[in-house]
């Protein structure tokens, strides 16, 4: 006897509804500090520790800063790396302070303009540093000058300023952290002080994330007139037909000590400079440099890099800004009486200070009494000059006569 045939199982068409298909990677959220409030900052020291600079800003009423990564006038101003104990730590205090965004300075020694292959050399190795560590801080925005072109053509040093950003930054998977090309005051052969010069910049560097930060004083010493209401509004016309506004996610706020195109980079405390006060409110509170859409953009920032003469001047300008920007009332508190200089600290500048006036007295005095010393020597040994004889009579027949 065989085995009793089973019946067969009712086998139900495919349907497509039930392939698997994997769920989509959530949206990243923005960050916190792309609410659509206003994002006021000023560059905070990270002597002792990066933690300190986040904790300066607290102090001071902020809710935005500048940093640097490592020593700004010194090639190997720090480590190559963050240790990541440290980046951890930082990242995890700035997200409890919600401070944002995080702007870092790039070393003042690198020259992406250079023409000497040499330094240009150095200078994308220590670009490349500063991209390294600003990664590992977990930074929004690196800024950096372009540089000088000594002897080469505008349209050369540009090219060589492309070249040298891609070449720091192709080894490294940015993220969400951008380039931004800083506008000079035009000192000397700096590049980069005309907005069609950043705007050509920024043009050839459309495959890297990258976009301008906009210096008030160096725009006015530049000769861009921000002063006036008029001058404002036409600068305003040339950065949106060169850079355009949409692409300048960070200001630096300083008063000039140098009138307007004067072409040297010297910042002064807001309102004290020749900018003046009613320009900075025009500034801050114009729709166009806001940061609510559409006209403005979200997550602008504007952040501080004046002159702490006194203690007190930082915590003072950073008030004074959000005066100004008709938002007193809603800044984070600030710790009465704190400063980034102390009282002891400016002491012990005014003591190196003064000590480097004296070795400069002391270097010029000895130079001039070597000059003083070579001219005597030179007086001593030159032989008297001859004079001249009549001709046909000696000295002696003359002495005669």
């Amino acid at each position: 006897m065989g085995m009793p045939e089973q019946p067969l199982t009712h086998v139900s068409e495919f349907d497509p509804e039930d392939e698997y298909r994997p769920e989509p990677e959530p949206e990243p959220l923005p960050p916190t500090w792309m609410d659509g409030s206003m994002r006021i900052g000023i560059h905070t020291s990270t002597a002792g520790s990066y933690l300190n600079a986040l904790e300066s800003a607290r102090r001071l009423g902020c809710n935005a800063l500048q940093i640097f990564s490592a020593s700004p006038r010194m090639w190997q101003g720090g480590p190559a790396r963050v240790p990541e104990v440290d980046g951890a730590a930082f990242r995890a205090r700035r997200a409890e302070l919600g401070l944002g965004p995080l702007v870092i300075h790039a070393n003042y020694l690198i020259n992406l303009a250079a023409s000497q292959a040499m330094l240009q050399t150095r200078s994308i190795q220590a670009f490349h540093d500063e991209v390294v560590r600003a990664l590992d801080l977990g930074a929004d925005f690196l800024v950096v000058h372009p540089g000088s072109r000594g002897d080469a053509r505008v349209e050369q040093a540009v090219a060589t300023v492309i070249e040298s950003v891609k070449q720091s930054s192709k080894r490294d998977y940015l993220g969400n952290l951008r380039i931004l090309i800083e506008n000079t005051a035009g000192m000397g052969t700096a590049v980069g002080w005309r907005l069609e010069e950043l705007a050509e910049i920024l043009f050839g560097l459309k495959d890297v994330p990258v976009a301008a930060c906009l210096d008030t004083a160096h725009l006015f010493a530049a000769g861009y007139d921000i002063k006036s209401e008029a001058g404002l509004t036409s600068t305003l016309d040339m950065v949106e037909n060169t850079i355009g506004l949409e692409h300048v996610p960070v200001f630096h706020v300083n008063d000039s000590k140098i009138p307007l195109g004067g072409r040297v980079d010297r910042h002064a405390n807001v309102g004290e400079g020749k900018i003046g006060a009613e320009a900075f409110q025009r500034i801050l509170t114009h729709p166009r440099l806001g940061t609510i859409p559409p006209e403005g953009l979200v997550g602008r920032a504007f952040i501080l890099e004046t002159p702490i003469d006194q203690p007190g001047d930082d915590r003072r300008n950073v008030a004074k800004v959000w005066e100004l920007a008709g938002l007193a009332a809603q800044a984070p508190p600030a710790e009465k009486g704190f400063s980034m200089l102390t009282p002891a600290i400016k002491r012990i500048q005014e003591k190196t200070a003064s000590e480097a006036r004296r070795v400069e007295r002391a270097k010029n005095k000895l130079e001039t009494s070597a000059d003083a010393g070579s001219s005597g020597k030179e007086k001593a040994h030159k032989p008297a000059a001859q004079k001249t004889q009549p001709a046909g009579k000696s000295r002696k027949s003359r002495k005669r006569g």
